[in-house]
C-alpha cells in the first residue's frame, strides 16, 4: 500500500492512498486538496469547523460525523454510532467511543460526555488507523485490537495528558502511535516511556510533516 498520515495540527489529520484522500476533523494547517472523505469526531468547533469542511468538501463528498453536527455542517451528513461501521470503496470506516471519564467542567459534567463523539477505525487494506477523537483513557480502548496507527490526544485538560497517553498506548498496542491534541505535555517524555515499555514506534510529527504507510 502506497499511502501517508499527514499531521496539519491539534487533531487534524490527512490521508492520502493511491486513489482517496481522507481528511480528519479539519481544522488546522493548509488545506490544498479536496477530500473524498471528511471524518468529524464531535461538535467542537475546533472538530467540526464547518468553514474548513466547506473548502475540501466536492459535491461528490462522503462526510461523517455525530448527528448533532449535521446541521452545522448542511447538506448530505452520514452519522455512525459506536459500534457501526460503513464500507467505502474498500475502505471501511468504524466508529468508536470517546468520552471523558475523569475530566469535567464541574463535578458531573464531563468536556465530552459519553455520546457526544466518537473516534474511529479507518481500515485500509489490511491496515488500521484509530483517532480517537476527545478522549480519556476509556475501558473500550483495551478492545480495539490489531491497530497499526493510533492517533491519541496527549494535552491534558480536556483529554488525556501524557501519562494517559502512556497507558492507552499501551493497552492498545499499536505498531506506531502519533501525539495529537497538545498543549502543554512535552511529547518527547511520551515518546521516551512508551518505547521504554513497548514495542510501539512512536513517531513526533510537526504541521505540515507526514508518516508514509509502508
Amino acid at each position: 500500500m502506497d499511502a501517508s498520515v499527514k499531521f496539519l495540527g491539534h487533531a487534524s489529520f490527512e490521508i492520502k492512498t493511491d486513489d482517496k484522500i481522507i481528511c480528519m476533523d479539519p481544522y488546522e494547517g493548509k488545506y490544498e486538496d479536496k477530500a473524498d472523505l471528511i471524518l468529524v469526531s464531535h461538535s467542537h468547533y475546533d472538530h467540526c469547523d464547518r468553514s474548513k469542511i466547506n473548502k475540501i468538501r466536492k459535491d461528490n463528498s462522503i462526510i461523517i460525523a455525530p448527528e448533532d453536527c449535521a446541521s452545522n455542517i448542511g447538506g448530505n451528513v452520514r452519522a455512525l454510532k459506536p459500534g457501526e461501521k460503513i464500507s467505502i470503496d474498500g475502505i471501511t470506516v468504524q466508529a468508536v467511543e470517546a468520552y471523558n471519564n475523569k475530566r469535567f467542567r464541574s463535578p458531573g459534567n464531563p468536556y465530552h460526555p459519553k455520546g457526544l463523539g466518537v473516534g474511529y477505525l479507518v481500515k485500509i487494506e489490511e491496515k488500521t488507523i484509530y483517532h480517537a477523537g476527545d478522549t480519556d483513557f476509556v475501558p473500550e480502548m483495551k478492545s480495539l485490537g490489531n491497530i497499526y496507527l493510533a492517533l491519541l490526544p496527549s494535552g491534558g485538560t480536556y483529554t488525556m495528558d501524557n501519562r494517559d497517553a502512556i497507558d492507552a498506548t499501551l493497552a492498545i498496542k499499536p505498531e506506531f502511535v502519533i501525539p495529537m491534541h497538545l498543549w502543554d505535555t512535552n511529547p518527547d517524555e511520551f515518546k521516551d516511556e512508551v518505547e521504554a515499555k513497548s514495542n510501539t514506534k512512536v513517531i513526533l510529527l510537526k504541521p505540515g510533516e507526514q508518516f508514509k504507510i509502508e
